[in-house]
Formats: C-alpha cells, structure tokens, sequence
C-alpha cells in the first residue's frame, strides 16, 4: 500500500473517531435521551416468600442515585436505615432490620435514579417484595399542608396504622410510610385490605413515632378502608412542544381514597425551661424562655439592691422578660450578681420552683463603652475647632444626646391608619400635653384633637389616636422635653407633616361568608405576599373592608374559636385539631372609588386547592423530564426521528 493511500486511511480513521465521540452534537447522531430500564433484579420484582436482606437491582446503562437518604423510601419504616448506593449499573440495598413476615415491602425511589451521561430521569420507580404469599397491591394517596395557611409541606412523613387506638401514634412504629413531594403530594403503596387510621410527622428523632412536641404533626379520627377499580385516563401524545399529536385512552387501577388532606402544624410549647439570658444593652437584662408562664421571675440582687432597681418588659406569654436597671450607678457596673427565681419544668412534666445564680455581664465593658465616649468627644472637639477657625459658630460644651422616639408616620396614610410611637428606653415621663395636632382647612391652621397613650401590654409602645379626616393635612408637633427616659435624657422638638388621603383613592369590599359553619371567624385581607394588610372579626355572613389601596388582594379566614383574634394550632395530647383556616381562591381587584361586592362560599373548592397560586411559597422542585432532544432535532432537519432505542444512538 503506496503513503497516499495510507495517509487517506488514517484521514478516514480520524473523521470516523470525531464523529463517534461528538454524541453531544446534532452532526454527531441522534442524542441518548432514552431513560435507564431495569434489566432485573434479584430477589425478583414483586417476588414472595423473600427473607433475604441484600437486594440488587441491574439496569442497561450506568446509574447515578440521587440524595437516596431523603427520596428513597421503604415501607414498613426501618428503624435501623438501609444501606443504599449505586454501583456502576447497578443499585444495592441492604436491609438491616428484621423482616416481618406476611409483610408486603416496597422500596419507593421517587425520582432518584437517572442515567450516568446525560441525566434523564427514569421516572417514578418502586421495587416490591413480599416476606408471605401474596403481594398487597393498595395504594392510598393525598396531601399534607400547614394548617396555618395551607401552604404544602414537603418531606414530611406520613404513616398508617391497623391499630386505631390514640395511643398507637405515641407507642408504635408507623407500619406503613410513605414522604410528601415538594407538592405536598403523598402515595402510601404495598397497603394490605383493612381499616385504617393516618398521620403525618415530622420525625426528627427517626423513630416513626411522635415523641417530641417540637415534631410537626397531623392526625384525624377518620377511618378508611382502601379500595381500588378499574379506570380509564385521557393521555396526550405531543408532536412537538406545541402541537398535540393524539390524545390515547389508557386503562389504569384507580385506587382509593386519594384525596385524603392532613392538615400539621406543631403544638405549643408547654415545657418550660431558661434558655439564656444575656445583658446585649448594658442598660438591660433579658432572660428568654421556651414557654410562657402565669407569673414573672423574682430577682434577688446578691451584690446590690434589686428592691427597686428594674422596670420590667415583658412579651405577652411572659416567655422573653427583660430587666431595664433603673440606676446608673447599676448600669455602670460589669458584673451584677442575682439569685433568680422561676418556674421551670421539671422531668415528669409539672411546673416547679427552680433557683439559679446569675452573672449579668455586659457585652461591651464600662472601659470600652468609656472609650467610645472619648473618641465621639474627640471628633466633636476637633469639629468645634475647625468652625472656631473658620469664624463659623462653635460649642464648647457637648450637648447630651436627646431621646430619639420612632414615630412611624406615612407620606400619605389612610383615616384608619393609626401613629405609632415606639420608645428606644423606657420613660419616666410622658407629658401627653406638649403633644399637638393641627389640621388645615383652606390655608389656615386649626387645634385638632388627639390623644396619646400606652399600647396595652407594651412598656415602651405608644399610639396617636385622632379623627383622621379625609383630604386634609395635618402638623404633627411635639414639645421639647415632652418625654423623659428612666435616664434623664429628654427628647428634641418633633414637627411633621401628615398628608390623609380623600375616599377617591380608596375603594371598599363587602364580603359575603357561606358554607361554614362556624359563628365567629377572623377575616384576612391578604398583599401580593401573602401577608395580612386588614382583618376583620366576623359574626354575622358579611366581613367589611374599607379604605383599600388600589392593588390585587387575597382572602383568607379562620375560625376564632377561642375568640382571641389569633389563630391558634392543635395539640394531639389534648385532642384539639388546629383552628380552620380558609382561602378564597380568587385574586380579588380593588380600584379607587370603586365598591365591590363579592360572594365567598368557604366550601365549594377542596382545601387543598384554595391557596392562590400567586401566593403559594413551596412550589414545586422542577419535573425531571426526558428531554426529547432528537423529536427537536429531527423536525429541524426535516427529516423522521427514528425513536430512542440505544442502538440508533451512535
């Protein structure tokens, strides 16, 4: 063979090598977009009589085998986990626990396994075996969402039990399992013909058992038993991304139920016990617990008098307090000595008397807050000497900072808009008559009458109380000196603007309530977000909300059954379910000027599909698809696509 005809061959044989090794490339063949197929397995698929505890499961290409801890599921749960991992082509499984006989296993992979190059997901995929003589074929099917707002709860697990005692959820293993999507979407397979009783948990102890308040859960009374019967469901056959080819009837096995809703939440809090406590602001002494209780901690200064040394700041269940030192001379002290008396919980669960010694230090020390002071002392001084030499007017003397209350005043607000005023310390004086209002009608000033007074509750909250009229401005105006801190420092001079809207910016909703059989319900006027901007108490079938910014709203309600105004969760211990929450599925459009009226039947959609989409938080991971490549490829070559059998990829 002459060089030519060498150099040609070994031209050819480069070429030949690119373009097997261009998969990837539309010159380069038809793409792999084919998913992995189980080749077989071992014990056999749906095999009975097994009691082996290695499983292999071999498929046609190589594997990868994604986050198997949280999407992998095997029913009945094991306490002990599996070992699962991927090998090459292969998945191994090794059992741990003892199997149970006359059990049906199911081994749920969800979405797990997809090929090695290219990522196609190989669908849904669950491996069954069975310990007896009969594979159990019942599937039962549902969602999971927070009671509070009914948003789907992903990766929570849910469980059945034959036994349908209360008690079996505290006492028990789950017998059958199952993990909601990101959909909140749950399947529980391998069900055995019985009656059944289902819950949700939160496990976070890995026990299948609800065994910590802090788990969130879900629970009902009701029973049922699963069922299944033969159905027909309507396919869609693309040709391309946009254009339907033929939609197929196909037969399937309807099982049932498949609409079961659990609503979790997580219970309160009942132990109590001392978190920390902490002196962030030297001024104060914060002491955080994990409950509330009916009386305050009593403080006994071990190195000072602490008869009258604090006002007290308390939440409203008294489980954060905070201790504000009334005396400089405390204040100024790095360490101060306490013996601390509270009610704790002790390891039966009652409430009792508890005593501890406490070290209050601050954060920053008296020398470094010193130091501080020196150093703002030193560029004020310099400043001051810059303007003496500039001939411009100077200080000699430092002035004290002055109070600095918040005032949380809108540019423009609505006349039912209340002013908040919040306090940074608490004060020793309030002197409500250096407090002013005017309102101006036409281009001249008039005394408006208002009112300050404490917010029930909060020791340094405020509200500004006046008939807000619409369409007219107002001057807010504060005398110096008007509030006095627990310090002696006083406040500055206060003068703003407060613009109130007129009625042709707002519009109004009438609301009317049916299919409920609650009395009392709280109304929620929901933003774009999610959060409540309006709420109203309703006992009668009409909520009414008035002076609306033009906006997209949405409504959610709750039964108030306490009457606390709040909506409060459940407590399995006690058998009390969570207080309903319901949404209206529709946007809900304000406009200014205008009065909407709308109708509100809380029954007539499925709680699982009342939250809007608009304001739903958890959505859905991404699907996993088959990316159908070669369809695209063949239609812009003009040309048939073969299908995606491997041996057409090269």
């Amino acid at each position: 063979m002459g060089r030519k005809h060498l150099h040609i061959l070994a031209l050819s044989l480069v070429a030949t090598l690119l373009s097997c090794a261009r998969m990837g490339q539309p010159d380069g063949g038809w793409y792999d977009d084919t998913p992995p197929r189980v080749l077989y397995t071992s014990p056999a698929d749906k095999a009975t009589g097994v009691w082996g505890k290695r499983i292999t499961i071999t498929f046609d290409e190589f594997i990868k085998l994604e986050d198997a801890v949280n999407k992998v599921v095997i029913s009945p749960p094991q306490i002990e986990p599996a070992d699962i991992k991927a090998a090459g082509k292969r998945i191994i499984i090794e059992l741990k626990d003892t199997l149970k006989p006359n059990t049906t296993y199911t081994i749920d992979f969800s979405d797990a396994i997809s090929d090695n190059n290219e990522g196609n997901p190989m669908g849904n995929y669950t491996y069954t075996f069975s310990t007896g003589e009969r594979i159990d074929t019942f599937e039962v099917a549902g969602n999971v969402l927070e009671a509070a707002n009914l948003e789907p709860v992903k990766g929570i697990l849910v469980g059945l039990y034959d036994d349908l005692s209360d008690t079996a959820f505290v006492t028990r293993p789950m017998m059958r399992v199952s993990r909601t999507d990101s959909r909140g979407r749950f399947v529980i397979k391998g069900v055995a013909p019985g009656t059944y009783r289902i819950y949700a948990l939160q496990d976070a102890d890995g026990d299948y058992v609800y065994s910590q308040k802090s788990e969130m859960l879900a629970f009902s009374h009701a029973t049922f038993e699963p069922s299944s019967k033969p159905d027909i469901r309507q396919d869609t056959v693309w040709r391309d991304s946009l254009r339907i080819d033929s939609i197929i009837r196909v037969p399937y096995t309807h099982h049932y139920p498949d609409d079961i809703t659990l609503l979790a939440f997580t219970a309160p809090q009942t132990d109590r016990y001392l978190l920390k406590t902490e002196r962030q602001d030297h001024r104060k002494i914060g002491f955080y617990f994990t409950a509330g209780s009916d009386s305050l901690p009593s403080v006994r200064g071990l190195d000072f008098d602490a008869s009258d040394a604090f006002l007290v700041e308390s939440s409203e269940k008294l489980d954060t307090v905070y201790y504000w030192l009334k005396d400089t001379a405390l204040v100024n002290r790095d360490t101060l000595q306490m013996e601390v008396t509270y009610m704790t919980t002790d390891t039966t669960g009652l409430l009792v008397s508890r005593t501890d010694t406490i070290d209050a230090v601050p954060k920053m020390s008296y020398e470094r807050r010193q130091k501080e002071r020196e150093r703002e002392f030193g560029k004020w001084q310099k400043e001051q000497e810059k303007a003496k030499k500039k001939g411009e007017p100077y200080d000699s003397v430092m002035p004290v900072k002055p109070l600095e209350p918040s005032i949380q005043i809108p540019s423009a607000m609505a006349p039912d808009r209340k002013i908040i005023f919040e306090m940074p310390v608490p004060l020793a004086r309030c002197d409500t008559a250096a407090v002013h209002l005017y309102s101006k009608i036409d281009t001249l000033w008039y005394r408006s009458r208002c009112e300050l007074r404490p917010i029930e509750g909060r020791l340094r909250g405020y509200e500004l109380l006046a008939e807000w009229r619409p369409g007219i401005e107002y001057s807010l105006e504060i005398d110096s000196a008007a509030f006095e801190d627990i310090y002696g420092r006083v406040s500055s001079p206060v003068k703003k603007g407060i613009r109130v809207l007129s009625n042709d910016d707002f519009g109004s909703l009438m609301v009317t309530l049916s299919g409920t059989e609650d009395t009392t319900l709280v109304v929620q006027l929901l933003n774009g977000s999610g959060e409540p901007v309006k709420q109203t108490r309703v006992t009668g079938g009409t909520a009414e909300f008035y002076y609306l910014a033009p906006g997209k709203y949405y409504m959610r309600a709750f039964a108030d059954v306490n009457g606390n105004g709040k909506w409060d969760t459940g407590d399995y211990h006690a058998d009390l379910q969570p207080e309903a929450v319901c949404y209206n599925p529709k946007e809900i459009e304000c406009k200014a000027k205008w009065d909407i009226t709308h109708n509100w039947n809380m029954a007539a959609v499925p709680v699982a599909r009342q939250k809007p989409w608009a304001i739903v938080k958890q959505k859905p991971d991404r699907e996993r698809k088959l990316r159908n490549r070669n369809a695209d490829r063949a239609a812009k070559l003009g040309k048939p696509y073969p299908g995606t059998l491997k041996g057409n990829i090269r």
